[in-house]
């Protein structure tokens, strides 16, 4: 079935087709949810709120692009979290003892451990200096750059204008670039100053 065949199909009330959609989108949603929340545990809660409330949603859902709409619940999602961990902080247990995220089957086998050392540390350096952006630049860098949706895409995701995208995109890369160019030893040889 394609996409709009489901989604018709998940209006009247078919689980499997929405399951359908959740397959398809999956991945997605939890990318978009790590990158704004940087925690695992927190992603997979914001993921699995997003896909709930788009299926109680979906009767609501009036047609243009599934993806960026879906990418609005999560973003909502995300900013409900963010908001509760301002009024409740705390640290995961499971945080300090093990990077959970690590996964062997992510290695590539021709990679050097030295390269492999120096992309995680960069990797690492991407996301501090995506965690110093302000929340809607961050969330514009992360959809347009890392999930590569397009202009539009973002604008219907985020809820906003095509040139709010395009200033916020633009703002959010300076700033992302001038962190990144504090941190000159961890950027590839040929990106060095």
């Amino acid at each position: 079935m394609d996409e709009q065949a489901l989604i018709t199909a998940a209006r009247r009330g078919d689980a499997q087709a929405f399951n359908k959609l959740i397959l398809q989108y999956q991945t997605l949603v939890y990318n978009v949810a790590y990158r704004v929340l940087h925690d695992s545990e927190a992603a997979s809660d914001a993921t699995q709120d997003a896909f709930v409330s788009a299926f109680r949603a979906l009767r609501d859902f009036r047609g243009g692009s599934f993806k960026a709409w879906l990418l609005r619940i999560v973003t909502n999602a995300c900013y409900d979290q963010l908001r509760a961990a301002k009024r409740r902080p705390s640290t995961s247990l499971d945080d300090m003892l093990v990077d959970p995220d690590h996964s062997a089957t992510l290695m590539d086998p021709t990679e050097s451990p030295e390269d492999f050392a120096m992309r995680q540390d960069l990797g690492r350096a991407i996301q501090r200096g995506l965690d110093g952006l302000p929340p809607d630049q961050k969330l514009t860098v992360i959809l347009s750059d890392i999930q590569g949706l397009s202009y539009e895409e973002v604008a219907e995701a985020m809820n906003v204008s095509l040139g709010t995208v395009k200033s916020r995109l633009s703002r959010g890369r300076a700033r992302l670039r001038d962190w990144m160019q504090q941190q000159p030893e961890l950027l590839p040889r040929q990106y060095r100053p």
